[in-house]
């Protein structure tokens, strides 16, 4: 392959990645309404961690961003009673982040339009490219030999009955537009 091509292909791969990004973000915040996205994927990485380890620095190493940086964020959150920040048990030093019953119940309803927000995003995309695609981040994502602390697992939050029937609902009406797509031929 050609250097200079290779060169402008990793120029447009990370100016798109950029700008993505950005736009994924903007989008994001109006569709989710009551959480920003940044928001709401600290809940969830605080939902994707032990309860005892909850501290900023495990939630930061999650989203893939710095200590201050999720701390500006906890703070904010804390400020609007979605999360209580408690002195840790484990490390006098640090602190665990807290989900609140407010905050659950905000997650709750942020995370159905989530549901919608993603299957907007990738309406166009088959199973196949999906999983390519993921692969190819997390590729990316190791470029300095760090590998992505996912969200494979399971979350922890202990919730409510009604979310098991909130969570039927969203998955049969997220099949329902998805089979549409696949038959109004907007899977690739």
């Amino acid at each position: 392959m050609d250097i200079y091509k290779e060169i402008f292909l990793m120029q447009q791969t990370y100016a798109t990645l950029f700008s993505l990004a950005n736009k994924i973000q903007v989008k994001g915040d109006k569709f989710l309404e009551l959480l920003t996205s940044r928001q709401y994927m600290a809940m969830v990485a605080i939902a994707h961690l032990p309860e005892d380890e909850t501290t900023l620095n495990n939630i930061a190493r999650k989203l893939g961003t710095t200590k201050q940086s999720t701390k500006q964020l906890i703070t904010i959150m804390e400020n609007k009673g979605y999360v209580n920040v408690v002195p840790s048990k484990k490390d006098k030093r640090a602190v665990n982040v807290i989900i609140t019953k407010n905050g659950k119940e905000v997650l709750l309803v942020v995370a159905e339009k989530g549901i919608f927000l993603l299957e907007d995003l990738f309406k166009k995309f088959s199973t196949e490219e999906l999983e390519t695609m993921w692969d190819l981040l997390k590729k990316l994502y190791s470029f300095d030999g760090e590998e992505q602390d996912g969200f494979e697992e399971e979350g922890n939050l202990n919730m409510d009955e009604d979310t098991n029937e909130l969570q039927m609902r969203v998955m049969k009406e997220f099949e329902r537009r998805r089979i549409q797509a696949i038959n109004n031929g907007n899977t690739k």
